[in-house]
């Protein structure tokens, strides 16, 4: 299979900061390619480099067939990129953003029309694409920037962190157009800090820290290297939990994870079923009582905290968690979307 986006070697470095450091990666055609890191692992620094957003200082990079140091005018006609916080432009209507960035691709007053209509019928925006960007809602303003990506039908998409502030319902919805966009052959590299839009979309996950590859897998994969199944015990009472540990440690193959507050054990197994059966067993002859047990494998989110020692999604008080207009951004934060067309025509020939 073709690497649609093939990169070695990528470094970049602002002042002291080092923000990738030799880093590797390759998305086959028809594929998606989870980036995952925490804050600042330099998930945005390799997506604006990849757009032509920046320049490496070291390292080589084909996207599409394109160079990107060579050829960077070539690439940007290969891709679509709709970056962390939508960019689109609050005082023209949804209609009106999706024919500008068709002029701005150059298809044209009547093709740049049409794609606009397509695509708002698309991303059930037909009802809101005559209304200006100001009325609409988080959800829909993300579609629209999605859309714009798309007006040009680029065979390679950057999508960094998609459905960053979208409720679970709009973010269940943006997950089944990326779906539909990959099963119409597109390729996309996704970055994002939610484990589960990772575990649901990508086809191969390429976890970073510090611009640095720490592991790359598919989330079975992934979930193989943090071990098998856990025991998860929840007691009655605080004084349960010594003599539940000590049970725990017999027949565990890790360490016992203990949380005091929520009464709560986490024990790393090998044996499934038939260990759980005998945990119980033991529990109640020490006169432990439980209130809840259940055997469970790992998630991505404890691939990412064994690998990284950090938590995936930003606290709220975190800079990335701030509002888009006030929240710092990873040295090199992607330009919006018309910074990754092509060279556009002059005023003149954009007039409606």
């Amino acid at each position: 299979m073709t690497d649609a986006v093939r990169a070695t070697g990528l470094t970049k470095r602002f002042g002291d900061v080092l923000a990738l450091d030799g880093l590797d990666l390759d998305v086959p055609e028809g594929t998606v390619l989870g980036l995952l890191g925490p804050n600042g692992a330099g998930k945005t620094t390799a997506v604006s480099i990849l757009t032509t957003l920046l320049e490496p200082d070291s390292g080589e990079a084909t996207i599409a067939g394109a160079d990107l140091r060579t050829q960077p005018k070539l690439v940007r006609e290969r891709i679509g990129l709709s970056g962390q916080y939508a960019a689109v432009d609050e005082v023209l209507t949804g209609f009106e953003n999706l024919e500008m960035i068709g002029r701005l691709y150059g298809l044209g007053r009547a093709r740049a029309r049409q794609r606009a209509g397509e695509l708002l019928e698309r991303f059930d925006l037909v009802d809101a694409g005559r209304r200006p960007v100001k009325t609409y809602s988080g959800g829909m303003r993300r579609r629209l920037d999605l859309a714009g990506a798309l007006v040009a039908e680029p065979p390679v998409l950057f999508l960094d962190e998609p459905t960053t502030g979208l409720d679970p319902r709009s973010r269940l919805e943006l997950w089944s157009v990326i779906r539909e966009l990959v099963g119409r052959g597109a390729t996309l590299l996704l970055t994002t800090q939610y484990l589960e839009e990772a575990d649901q979309l990508a086809d191969e996950i390429l976890v970073i820290d510090h611009g640095r590859e720490l592991a790359r897998g598919t989330a079975h994969q992934l979930k193989l290297q943090v071990g098998g199944e856990r025991i998860h015990v929840t007691v009655e009472a605080p004084e349960h939990l010594g003599p539940a540990r000590r049970v725990l440690e017999a027949l565990a193959v890790g360490d016992v994870e203990v949380d005091v507050e929520a009464r709560s054990l986490l024990a790393p197994i090998s044996g499934g079923a038939r260990v759980l059966t005998t945990a119980l067993r033991h529990l109640d002859d020490n006169g432990v009582e439980v209130t809840d047990v259940g055997l469970r494998r790992p998630t991505l989110d404890d691939v990412f905290l064994t690998l990284t020692g950090r938590p995936a999604e930003p606290e709220p008080d975190e800079p990335d968690a701030a509002p888009p207009d006030s929240a710092p951004r990873e040295p090199g934060d992607a330009a919006p979307l018309a910074a990754a067309t092509p060279t556009a025509p002059s005023s003149q020939e954009v007039q409606p």
